[in-house]
Order: structure tokens, then sequence, then C-alpha cells
């Protein structure tokens, strides 16, 4: 049996999450991720010089968890910096984000909760659909990032629960990261989409969530059929370039 991932606690949420060479754009760079806790054992460790055991508490992991993560994020970093590639910090699925003031808890602030579910659970349980409406009988929404909401799915019962995408579409930039973001608070284990940028798609795959993509003109409802009878293809890429998608 797989032994299940540990909840991670982060005190401190960065305010900046894409850190890249001046006066290069986006477009030209190769992006490499550094995790949400690989972050704050950097933080910890080698701002705030914490020993690695009170830096590990602070967390709620091991030492030698903590070594792991410090020595992974600290090699990404490095990357990032040698090769003069954007560094992007995101969140996985076994993050809790702590309170504002930086005490750690068991119970982190309600809608300051970035994930706590296993893979495996939110695949078994919930499907997330780009939708047009709360209507699981209306169109599936093509966009994912500027998708008006999510239907979240039980494909055992077709039960579902609509999550409004207003706060993505308010923006003008990294609307699919925060869409990502979005869909994994609900424990999803799957997105049901049209089309998917490439920024919005590392996020998913980040937090462990599988894309299928290219189901426009479907109903929601149909698009759930379908992936239940196995007749969807789980996407190794994206299918859009960027502006939010």
């Amino acid at each position: 049996m797989v032994r299940p991932r540990k909840c991670r606690i982060v005190n401190h949420v960065p305010d900046m999450t894409v850190f890249k060479p001046r006066g290069v754009p986006m477009r030209r760079l190769t992006e490499v991720y550094l995790s949400l806790d690989g972050f704050e054992a950097i933080r910890l460790a080698d701002l705030e010089g914490h020993k690695h055991e009170d830096a590990a508490a602070r967390m709620h992991i091991s030492r030698q968890t903590f070594g792991r993560i410090l020595a992974n994020a600290r090699a990404t970093v490095a990357e990032a910096i040698v090769n003069g590639f954007a560094l992007c910090v995101q969140s996985g699925d076994h993050i809790t984000i702590a309170e504002k003031d930086g005490s750690v808890d068991d119970k982190p602030e309600e809608g300051r909760l970035t994930a706590c579910f296993s893979k495996k659970e939110r695949e078994m349980e919930k499907i997330a659909v780009s939708a047009e409406s709360p209507n699981i009988d209306d169109m599936l929404d093509p966009r994912f990032g500027r998708a008006a909401g999510f239907l979240i799915i039980d494909p055992r019962t077709m039960e579902s629960e609509y999550v409004d995408n207003g706060s993505a579409q308010a923006l003008a930039r990294g609307a699919g990261i925060q869409a990502a973001e979005t869909v994994a608070r609900t424990g999803a284990g799957v997105v049901l989409t049209g089309y998917v940028g490439p920024k919005a798609f590392q996020a998913l795959q980040a937090a462990g969530i599988k894309v299928a993509q290219n189901l426009e003109n479907l109903t929601v409802r149909h698009a759930v059929e379908r992936y239940i009878a196995g007749d969807v293809q789980i996407a190794s890429q994206p299918n859009k370039e960027g502006h939010g998608r």
C-alpha cells in the first residue's frame, strides 16, 4: 500500500510567484517550478536561519522530509539562476496554508486551504467541468481559465455543485492559474474542458489534476458520460497558447 502524503503547513505565501531574467519576455523563457513547500523550506532555513529540526516542526513534517524538500528546492532555484530560466512558485495537492499572522494552525482560515486530498481520492470522487451555467445539461464552456464556472460532479451519483470562476475572469493576466487553484480547492481529480493554456496546464499538473481537452460542443453531462465510458483521452500537453486560457 502506498503511504499517503502528509499535509505540510506553510506560514508564508509569496506575493510574487514568478521570477525571471530582466527584460526577457516570458514566452521566450523556459519555466521551472518551485513547489510552495519548497519555497517555505528555503524561507525557514536560508532566510530565517532555522535549524532543520525546528523548521520541520513548523511545517508538521519529519526532519528527513524537510531535508529532502529543501534540497529539491535549492536545486530548482539554482537551475533557474544558472540557466536564466523563469522560476514559478506553485502549490501542490498536500499544502495547508496557515493563518496570516504566521502561526502554525492545524485548522487554517477557511478559504485559504489550497488542498489536502490525496490524488487517488480526487480521481475517484470528483470531476470538474468548465461550464456556462449551473445546469448539467447546458453546454460545456470551452474556455478553461475564463470559463463562467465549474460544475464539480460526483461520477457515481451525477450530483453536481457549481463553483463560480468570476475571480479569474476579472484578471487581465493569470486567469488560467487562478482557475486551476479554484479547481484544486474543490478536490477534483480531473478537468474536462475545451482549451487549456500552458501555464494553466502546468498548474493543474502540479496539483495532480488530469486534463481532458477538446471537448467543446458537448453538454456537461455528455462530456462526463464520455469520460466515465473511457472515451476521453487525458492530455499530455496544453492545446492552446497563453492569454488566460
